[in-house]
């Protein structure tokens, strides 16, 4: 714009002249005075007012440029500003999540090795699943979690879509694998049912033998604590000893030797039915245990998907 109007300022007065009698006649507006300085300044004036589009002085054109820009830019703008500022706060609330999940997992499999270590496959019941024991699972939680946490804060941190869709795919596999457990477990409950029962005296056999201390220790902490004998009655156990006798756990009084006693000594429930009775008076509390399982799991979800959909959102309009 400003070379134009040097160009009309070097306008030869002749051919100014020239056209002077066209501006009296009003050919290009109104009349404008004889004086021949005069006219080379009007001649200008009305260039430059063709030019722009709009009758405003010369020294406002840029002003009126500029802010046709800022008004055709300003809702871009607001909305990359709102992106923006949508995603740093999921962004930290994602942060603090998913350490707080690492942390948990952490500490699940702190205690995975703690009981490893000092109780050996401690709760071991099944013959059929030897690896299947609390310190396996909660090893095997443990990292699972860890790793998860550990892949969602870097995609948080680093606003990474590609982290952020692989924690939002894990999370939800395990979600769903844990909801087709529970709603198998509901469906094949009687199935469920004769079949631990009939491998948990499987595992019977294996009590006290060499290379499974994890078996028999958490036998005879179970039969302590809930008071019970045997799977479905002390009985089972003869078979185990070819003879009456029972694991001195099985005592009323605990001596050396007491499961050598008559059967009005030992306990008569059946373990199984027992801690199936804790389990079901304890339901509410492993119900809320399980819904909030699910409820962190489903946040952990909604922050990923949320976050990722905000880190397009600011790369369209932000680009």
């Amino acid at each position: 714009m400003i070379r134009g109007a040097e160009r009309i300022r070097n306008i030869p007065v002749m051919d100014l002249q020239r056209n002077k009698g066209a501006f009296r006649q009003g050919e290009h507006g109104p009349s404008w005075p004889r004086s021949p300085r005069s006219i080379p300044s009007a001649f200008a004036y009305e260039i430059l007012q063709r030019l722009l589009c709009t009758a405003v002085p010369f020294g406002s054109a840029a002003r009126v440029s500029g802010q046709l820009r800022k008004n055709h830019l300003h809702p871009e703008l607001k909305r990359c500003s709102m992106a923006h500022n949508c995603l740093q706060c999921i962004k930290y609330l994602m942060f603090v999540f998913n350490l707080l999940f690492w942390l948990g997992g952490c500490g699940i499999l702190g205690v995975g090795i703690w009981l490893a270590v000092t109780q050996g496959n401690f709760a071991t019941l099944s013959s059929s699943f030897p690896s299947l024991s609390a310190a396996n699972l909660l090893i095997v939680t443990g990292t699972f979690v860890m790793i998860i946490g550990f892949v969602g804060c870097i995609g948080a941190i680093k606003e990474n879509k590609c982290l952020l869709l692989s924690f939002f795919i894990m999370l939800l596999i395990i979600f769903l694998l844990e909801l087709t457990v529970v709603i198998l477990f509901f469906v094949y409950t009687d199935k469920i049912d004769k079949y631990a029962q009939r491998d948990l005296k499987k595992g019977l056999h294996l009590y006290g033998t060499d290379g499974n201390i994890g078996l028999t220790n958490a036998w005879s902490i179970i039969q302590t604590d809930f008071r019970c004998c045997g799977v479905s009655n002390y009985t089972d156990w003869f078979e185990v000893y070819n003879t009456t006798r029972v694991p001195d756990s099985c005592c009323l009084e605990f001596s050396e030797n007491c499961g050598l006693h008559s059967p009005g000594t030992w306990w008569k429930a059946p373990c199984y039915e027992t801690v199936k009775i804790w389990l079901q008076e304890n339901l509410l509390a492993v119900g809320i245990f399980g819904l909030c399982t699910a409820m962190v799991q489903i946040l952990g979800l909604t922050f990923a998907m949320t976050m990722y959909c905000q880190v397009v959102k600011a790369d369209t309009y932000c680009a």
